[in-house]
């Protein structure tokens, strides 16, 4: 309908540009306009039941289309009204005076004005090109084309041309430059200026508007005479062309077109009045009502883009970061659902790679937990003022004590004096790394700690190593102390027990020599002097050299431990049935002597059947099971209740047999728990202290762990228990 309507229109603006045509077909054009207008009209009360019935119905967008709609009328109702009436009072009640006897005069006045306008300045062009081709008269063949040049700019001209008398180009200045034929001066125009001297020509006011205010010129030639001195000189014709102002052509082609159509419409007055009366009415009819229909369409155009953002929004809203539809236009609207949908699918990589990178943040986080959980090492963080901020459980286990976050260091209990040594260690090292650069701090610490759970109550002394260092704030969130933990107290007995055995290897070498001179010297004395001294005196000489040989054989005996501890052979681990070593060592001990077999504690055997074969040299581990079960025999001596338990144990998760031996005895001091297995550490008063050592020592060539502890009952100690975890044969 707005397309037959604005065809309909434009034929009737067409037909009031031809009297006759408009006289012969307006009646038709009219009634067909007014039937369009009616269609309009009831497509428009269509369109406003359906958005009352949107409106009614609470449909997103309803109020924005009668909103849209409501602007567009009035935004094309209320100027065209009012631009009608004006209008309508200006063609019906000054339409006469355009056709006023001064409005002709003043036509023709201006038409006068515009033909003198340009009479002058072709006649002042002449003027000025004679006087140019007086200049050129005397001017060398050689320096033409600078005087042309020159000549031009002093003309404000845009082109000169030189010809000669045939017609032929001889120089030129200006946009004839770059033309290969520059178009030629008439015979007719040449022989005028013979003549005269001078001509000038207005040219392109013929040719149209917009043709005229790019081609209107004047062109004058002038004729440039041969120079007094020369002879057989022809005459040569100076061309210059000046463009005429675009105004002043616009201004004078107007005011001929003004006269012209002033002059066609003075013969038709009244058809005039009639027609633009007519055609304003309609177009103001159709300007309504296209501009409701526009509104409408347009206020659909709008809608349909927010009820996608809004449905977009609120799934977004709702946490759902799926596609979005998108519209295909070209318009912004189209392009916001588009930017929307690409926010959306941004904001859906974006969450995934935030999870992906939280995940990988975890991940890493419990690698790094993990890691920090199973190293044997300490690792404690603390704040500058020594509270804890995190404390892997290496660090509890090794300082046998719970480290809670924000606690400080130096109040947990049994850490007191250690964490103010580690207080003072980082306000030392402060200044020390200002001064050398130091980027860590190293001390060892003699700690007295608590024992592990069910190894009794005596306190164990571990020798740490400790590292500290400043974490940078950057890598934290905020400033931080590192404390790195070793223990090497097993390192310092493992050097103990090294010591102790360089210095068994030399007391063994330099004792055992003299020992025999000694004893038999000794025998030789009291074979000599027996049968020459009295009965008492001999008695006292048996007495004393028996006293002598009797501590020579201690000290071999003794001597001997020393040698065998400095110069344990290497084990030759075989498959050994670990039940049948015992039950035949335990076998020797019942076939002692009755009065040994008496005075010995009760034995309990107690064998696992299900143990199997282990790794392990028989020689050395007869060697263990017999220092272990004397240690046993001496520990119960003197004690109330008298019990040595020998067992066996076989683990399926740890792939390992236990061998343990305990006892009723009163348990290990606390000074000795720690320091058991270090040669020459005993609380028996005949002991040599190498027992345990040598059990150690041969527990590690097995690779076995070995541990003691103290068995509780009550609280207090109720006899000790020595264990060895052995590795199966595969």
């Amino acid at each position: 309908m707005v397309g037959i309507g604005i065809v309909l229109l434009f034929l009737l603006a067409q037909a009031t540009n031809n009297r006759e045509l408009y006289e012969r077909n307006y009646g038709r054009l009219f009634i067909l306009n007014v039937v369009v207008a009616g269609l309009l009209l009831l497509v428009i009360a269509w369109m406003g039941l359906r958005l009352f019935s949107r409106l009614k119905r609470g449909k997103f967008g309803s109020r924005l289309l009668i909103r849209l709609a409501a602007i567009f009328a009035l935004v094309g109702f209320l100027p065209g009204l009012l631009i009608y009436v004006v209008s309508y009072q200006f063609v019906s009640r000054s339409i006469e005076s355009w056709f006023d006897v001064k409005v002709e005069g003043a036509l023709d006045a201006g038409l006068s004005l515009g033909r003198s306008t340009l009479d002058v300045l072709a006649s002042d062009l002449a003027a000025k090109s004679r006087a140019a081709a007086n200049q050129l008269a005397d001017t060398s063949q050689a320096g033409v084309p600078v005087a042309m040049e020159r000549l031009r700019e002093q003309l404000a001209a845009n082109d000169l041309i030189l010809w000669n008398a045939n017609g032929q180009l001889i120089a030129s200045a200006g946009q004839s430059r770059f033309q290969l034929n520059p178009e030629r001066p008439s015979a007719q125009q040449l022989r005028t200026v013979r003549s005269q001297r001078s001509i000038a020509v207005v040219e392109g006011l013929e040719e149209g508007v917009p043709a005229a205010l790019n081609n209107a010129r004047i062109r004058a030639i002038a004729l440039v005479s041969p120079s007094s001195f020369g002879f057989l000189g022809e005459p040569r014709f100076l061309q210059v062309t000046q463009q005429l102002p675009p105004t002043l052509v616009a201004n004078a082609i107007a005011v001929q077109e003004a006269n012209r159509e002033y002059q066609q419409r003075a013969l038709a007055r009244d058809g005039l009045r009639r027609m633009y009366i007519g055609t304003l009415t309609l177009s103001l009819f159709l300007a309504v009502f296209g501009a409701i229909l526009l509104a409408v369409v347009l206020g659909n155009s709008l809608a349909r883009p927010l009820l996608l953002l809004a449905a977009g929004v609120r799934e977004v809203a709702a946490g759902d970061l799926s596609p979005k539809p998108v519209l295909q236009g070209k318009d912004e609207l189209g392009g916001l659902t588009r930017s929307f949908a690409q926010m959306t699918q941004q904001l859906a990589d974006a969450r995934a790679a935030v999870e992906k990178s939280m995940g990988e943040v975890d991940a890493a986080r419990s690698n790094l937990q993990i890691i920090l959980d199973n190293l044997t090492a300490g690792v404690i963080v603390l704040d500058p003022q020594g509270r804890i901020l995190q404390a892997n459980p290496g660090a509890e286990r090794m300082l046998r004590a719970p480290l809670p976050q924000g606690a400080s260091l130096a109040a947990v209990p049994g850490l007191e004096s250690f964490g103010a040594s580690v207080q003072a260690q980082f306000d030392d090292y402060r200044g020390e790394r200002l001064q050398r650069g130091l980027d860590h701090w190293q001390q060892s610490f003699e700690l007295h700690a608590p024992p592990p759970p069910g190894a009794g109550s005596a306190t164990e002394a571990l020798t740490l190593v400790v590292r500290g260092a400043e974490m940078p704030a950057e890598a934290s969130g905020r400033q931080a102390h590192l404390l790195v933990l070793d223990d090497i107290s097993e390192v310092v007995s493992a050097q103990r027990a090294k010591a102790w055995g360089e210095v068994a290897r030399r007391l063994a070498h330099e004792i055992k020599n003299p020992l025999t001179p000694i004893q038999l010297s000794a025998e030789r004395l009291e074979m000599k002097l027996a049968p020459k001294v009295a009965d008492a005196e001999r008695a006292l000489l048996q007495k004393s050299v028996r006293t002598i040989v009797d501590q020579v054989d201690a000290m071999k005996r003794l001597v001997n431990e020393f040698r065998d501890y400095a110069r344990l052979p290497a084990a030759q681990l075989q498959p050994v049935d670990l039940n049948a070593l015992v039950a035949d060592v335990l076998h020797m001990y019942e076939r002692e002597g009755t009065e040994a077999a008496t005075a010995q504690a009760p034995m309990t055997l107690e064998l696992d059947a299900n143990c199997p074969p282990i790794l392990g040299d028989a020689m050395q581990l007869r060697q263990v099971i017999h220092n272990l079960l004397q240690n046993a025999q001496d520990a119960v001596e003197g004690a109330e209740h008298r019990e040595v338990c020998l067992r066996t144990q076989w683990s399926e998760a740890t792939r390992r047999v236990r061998l343990i031996v305990q006892d009723t005895g009163p348990g290990f001091p606390e000074s000795i728990l720690k320091r058991a297995f270090e040669p020459y550490v005993t609380t028996k008063a005949k002991g040599t202290g190498l027992g345990l050592a040598v059990v150690k020592k041969i527990a590690d060539e097995h690779s076995a762990r070995i541990d003691l502890k103290n068995r509780l009952q009550d609280g207090a100690a109720a006899g000790a228990q020595v264990s060895l975890s052995f590795v199966v044969a595969a």
